[in-house]
């Protein structure tokens, strides 16, 4: 799933450079108010169904029966909730339009943006069956396929219709993300049974029960990335919105692929790990050092080469968002660090800590970005990213410690003192001179790759073990399989 992701992130590149070139920073920055207001949507209506659905498969392993029952009640559910979701941003798409756009002329967009939500949900709920089947395979096809017929589609609407096909190029994508997920989900699943509606009920209560949890918690995370985006634009501008949309892109799609990674495989397997303490806790540290250690590199470059990067991956307009990419990119650090803890809260059904936990850090984000904003400008948001991402950590950590008695292995504690060493020495340096820390970053991302190689070597397909085995040093001599 990580090599999906990161083929998803080849693919967004292209998307996002098409996008920066033809619209420019305000075109982008309402690209990015129309994903996450579609976003907010799906998440205010869709009751967590990828996540309920994902656990509820995931305990029914081994009977297709049971499963197969599942499936039937997250489907007809994730049906009604899409349909529900759709006809409240139609209802309200006047006073939306008004609060979040500014001004009331959005109204027709809004209810467009309707489609995006609906489809948004539903994609969510088959990727989450998907997940539960451990159907990786098909995920990852689904997944890549979607993203380049999503991508071709709204790259060819800009093309054609220029600004005026902003609404297209947001909405093609979770349609065209849904109907490959239903394909591919029927080509997993085979042929539906036949399922009585009081065998659904139960699955149904189940999801009413996590799910309104599930719904509070992640409505805290996007509901203020959009209170942030409000404020950005009515103090700031539209120019200053699309910078902010650029890093915070940049921290999503090339960053984020691990978290995909992780949440895919992890979140099932932790699941069935929470049956025994000792089990989850390695599982835990298992999942949080492999992850430091694939995100390492990326994250150390990326602070190094911040100006470079927004150059490459949208213009030399958007290069005065650099300072707040590094302040993202800081969070992204914390927060890859901080997730396999979390998802204790997940696997372990806790839904009233897991709303508690986001709203707490929601109302960091906004409360320390509307508190600098006036002092910091743009990097108040950054600011407050990496604040959120503390306490966040801070508080995954107690709560992992708490529920299943989670202590720091070694090679996670190794790790992070690791990339949390590299980061500071770059910032430090790019405080005296981009062109030194820049150098410095590129000696320690190519250190930390060194050191992934070695210990991950195991796992590396021989594609690309032969050639890194090739450097004197670089990995030990893998067993012969079998030996």
């Amino acid at each position: 799933m990580g090599g999906v992701s990161a083929a998803n992130v080849i693919i967004g590149l292209v998307r996002t450079k098409v996008a920066a070139l033809l619209l420019g920073p305000a075109g982008v920055g309402l690209v990015g108010l129309f994903h996450n207001l579609i976003q907010t949507s799906a998440t205010l209506t869709g009751f967590g169904i990828g996540n309920v659905g994902t656990r509820q498969v995931a305990e029914a392993a081994g009977d297709p029966a049971a499963q197969a029952i599942v499936r039937a009640a997250m489907v007809t559910a994730a049906v009604a909730l899409a349909l529900l979701g759709g006809a409240l941003l139609v209802l309200f798409r006047q006073p939306i339009a008004a609060t979040v756009l500014g001004d009331a002329k959005w109204a027709s967009a809004v209810a467009w943006l309707s489609l995006g939500a609906a489809a948004l949900v539903g994609t969510s709920a088959l990727n989450g069956i998907l997940v539960g089947l451990r159907q990786i395979g098909a995920l990852a096809r689904a997944s890549v396929l979607s993203a380049l017929l999503g991508t071709a589609a709204g790259i060819a609407a800009l093309l054609v219709w220029g600004s005026r096909g902003i609404l297209p190029y947001v909405l093609l994508s979770p349609v065209a993300a849904l109907l490959v997920s239903a394909w591919y989900l029927r080509r997993a699943s085979g042929a539906s049974r036949p399922v009585r509606r009081p065998d659904m009920l139960p699955h149904w209560t189940m999801l009413a029960k996590l799910g309104l949890a599930f719904t509070v918690g992640a409505l805290a995370a996007t509901g203020s990335q959009l209170v942030v985006r409000s404020l950005l634009q009515r103090q700031l501008g539209a120019q200053e919105l699309g910078h902010y949309q650029a890093a915070v892109g940049i921290s999503l799609n090339y960053i984020g692929f691990i978290l995909t990674a992780m949440a895919t495989d992890y979140y099932p397997r932790l699941t069935i790990a929470m049956r025994d303490r000792r089990e989850a806790v390695q599982t835990i540290n298992q999942q949080a050092e492999v992850a430091l250690l694939l995100a390492g590199p990326v994250l150390v470059a990326m602070v190094g080469l911040a100006p470079v990067v927004l150059r490459l991956l949208y213009s030399s307009e958007f290069l005065p968002a650099a300072d707040l990419l590094r302040w993202q990119i800081c969070g992204d650090f914390l927060k890859i660090a901080g997730w396999p803890l979390g998802f204790v809260l997940l696997a372990g059904g806790r839904g009233k800590t897991f709303v508690a936990v986001e709203g707490v850090t929601g109302l960091v984000l906004v409360g320390v970005t509307a508190a600098l904003l006036p002092r910091l400008g743009i990097e108040a948001a950054g600011a407050a990213y990496v604040a959120m991402y503390l306490v966040y950590f801070g508080m995954a950590w107690l709560l992992a410690r708490r529920l299943v008695g989670f202590v720091f292995a070694r090679g996670f504690r190794l790790v992070l003192a690791a990339v949390a060493g590299a980061l500071l020495t770059t910032l430090l340096l790019l405080q005296w001179s981009e062109l030194v820390g820049a150098a410095i970053a590129i000696a320690l991302a190519a250190a930390l790759a060194a050191f992934a190689a070695r210990v991950l070597q195991d796992a590396l397909p021989m594609a690309l073990y032969r050639p890194l085995s090739a450097i004197p040093g670089l990995l030990r001599r893998r067993p012969a399989a079998g030996g």
